[in-house]
């Protein structure tokens, strides 16, 4: 969906569905919408835009005041080349390195444990949060 249409039309759709009563589980897929073709032919995605997206996930949910409850990421233990930046600071001139296979572009193990402590910090930013305001 991309950050920016999250934060703009998840918060509406967050309204709506909980107007019409439903019960739903709140996941995010930021790996699929994030895909482009890079100079070199090959299909990449940017880590930045995919860190972006969940960010946008957990924002419209915190301003909506549900929850945000999973997410949904293409990811390889392997040391691949098919994400650009990250800390590894991949680019397009890195594609080439390691991109193995032909299938979805992954984010490999270091950009997937980036990701997963981005997420987390945000989680215990949200516990401690609500926490010091219970003690209140």
């Amino acid at each position: 969906m991309s950050a920016d249409n999250l934060r703009t039309k998840l918060p509406g759709l967050i309204r709506a569905v909980r107007r019409a009563g439903c019960i739903v589980t709140w996941i995010t897929d930021p790996v699929h919408g994030n895909t482009v073709k890079a100079p070199c032919g090959l299909r990449t995605r940017s880590f930045n835009a995919i860190k972006d997206e969940v960010m946008a996930f957990f924002d419209a949910h915190e301003q909506e005041g549900t929850h945000a409850v999973g997410v949904h990421l293409e990811m390889t233990g392997q040391n691949v080349s098919k994400c650009v930046g990250g800390s590894q600071n991949i680019t397009f001139d890195d594609l080439n390195t390691c991109y193995r296979t032909q299938c979805d572009p992954r984010l490999n193990a270091s950009q997937s444990l980036e990701l997963a402590f981005v997420i987390a910090g945000r989680l215990r930013k949200k516990r401690t949060h609500a926490w010091i305001h219970n003690l209140a």
